[in-house]
């Protein structure tokens, strides 16, 4: 019996470390990602396009950066460490926000450069360091958990759905603390992430993959050799639907807060807009644990289609919320989120899965993620801020934001019918049960 004891009290010790390090995560991440609008348009006044630029670093540092890193965890250093590392680097980073203004004090390098390009290039530097570590975070936990003989695809959902439980937790103290439109928000990032950076120091040891003498060319190292699926009809047009779609996938992180913020001084959508906003990721949590059913039930393009359909709810409700039931429609928006953007993410990876060669599954599945974070949400951020500062802002400097909302209301419409008419596929083709062995 004691031996049985101390087996779940070590079971027990494993999986709240683990998911320590899965809340801190995203804590790191969901402390700025969606106020940073609110901060750089009212807290600096900044412009849609200087300020489109300062988000689209997160689509450049997903294109090739988590690959990269992928490269030096296999083959030549502890992925928890290295881990780490990166989040040292990107907490050190993000306290250089609150102090731009001393820096330029300090150089007259730095001196001509203004403030906005400055921040650009700090967020840049601090998502090289961070996003790698999104897909290192899951690789360390795959890899802990492997180790421990435990089974990945039933004990890792439960680890990882408190990386979103973090994300909401991050939001509500940004919130709370009054520094969604100030440089605080860095702040607590930053600490939590020099904190989680030692943490990680002390998780059980993931060296790299025992070299196994196989011959790789740099094209293949790099994950590229999957662009050869381009070759294939099918699936090149579903690689192009996710990078239209992707287009569309951060625009409510980008501009949400800050369209929030836009209600009258005081009410309860301006002073609460962040945790209300917090919605979409309590929507997520409900939304991951549905999509087997989804799956089974529907198919993959269905589910797929079901998806961009719900990003067309997701921002025409949006469109809606200066209407006389405004704030139903921005509850509504939230409560669909989960739906539009988990059942594309997750279903599409499972068509990935479900339909390349295993020899190049893992670079497909890096390619999925390259159209979708990397290509498709840089074009996003930047045409959507361009987009918004030609037809949408008044003379006043106000934005129309229902014009805006309903204009990405149609570009996910006109997706979602493309995709339906235009992308085949045999639901019989997928096997759910192979796919979780």
């Amino acid at each position: 019996m004691n031996l049985i004891g101390e087996s779940n009290r070590a079971d027990s010790n494993l999986k709240i470390r683990l998911i320590t390090m899965s809340f801190l995560q995203f804590f790191v991440w969901g402390a700025w990602l969606t106020t940073i609008g609110t901060y750089c348009r009212e807290g600096k006044g900044w412009t849609f396009t200087q300020f489109g630029a300062i988000f689209s670093t997160l689509a450049l540092s997903s294109i090739l950066m988590p690959s990269l890193i992928g490269i030096i965890a296999d083959k030549w250093m502890r992925a928890e460490r290295l881990y780490g590392i990166l989040h040292l680097l990107y907490g050190s980073i993000l306290f250089l926000v609150p102090n731009l203004t001393w820096l330029q004090s300090k150089s007259a390098f730095l001196a001509a450069i203004p403030e906005y390009e400055l921040l650009y290039w700090v967020i840049f530097a601090g998502m090289i360091c961070y996003m790698p570590t999104i897909s290192l975070s899951n690789s360390v936990s795959y890899r802990i958990l492997k180790s421990f003989n435990k089974d990945v695809v039933k004990e890792f959902p439960p680890i990882r759905v408190f990386g979103t439980v973090g994300f909401i937790f991050a939001m509500w103290t940004t919130n709370l603390s009054g520094s969604k439109d100030n440089s605080m928000q860095f702040v607590i990032a930053g600490i939590i992430a020099i904190l989680l950076g030692f943490y990680s120091f002390t998780l059980p040891a993931c060296p790299p993959e025992l070299d196994t003498g196989e011959k790789k060319s740099f094209i293949k190292i790099l994950g590229l050799d999957a662009f050869k699926l381009f070759t294939n009809y099918r699936t090149a047009l579903f690689f192009v639907f996710s990078m239209l779609l992707g287009a569309a996938l951060q625009l409510s992180n980008m501009y949400g807060d800050n369209y929030l913020d836009s209600f009258p001084e005081g009410s309860i959508l301006q002073k609460y807009s962040t945790i209300i906003y917090s919605i979409s990721q309590f929507s997520e949590t409900i939304f991951i644990l549905a999509i087997p059913f989804f799956l089974k039930r529907f198919g993959i393009k269905k589910v797929m289609l079901i998806a961009m359909l719900a990003w067309v709810l997701r921002y025409g409700f949006f469109a809606l919320g200066g209407t006389t039931f405004g704030a139903i429609f921005i509850v509504l928006s939230c409560l669909v989120y989960g739906m539009a953007f988990d059942f594309f993410l997750i279903s599409g990876s499972i068509y990935i899965e479900s339909t390349t060669d295993s020899k190049i599954r893992s670079s497909a599945q890096g390619l999925f993620i390259m159209m979708t974070n990397g290509f498709g949400a840089y074009i996003g951020t930047k045409l959507s801020s361009k987009i918004i500062e030609l037809y949408f802002l008044f003379p006043n400097g106000e934005t129309n934001w229902s014009g805006a909302w309903t204009s990405f209301t149609l570009y996910c419409l006109a997706v979602a019918i493309l995709f339906g008419l235009l992308f085949k596929h045999d639901h019989k083709a997928v096997d759910l049960e192979n796919l979780s062995h």
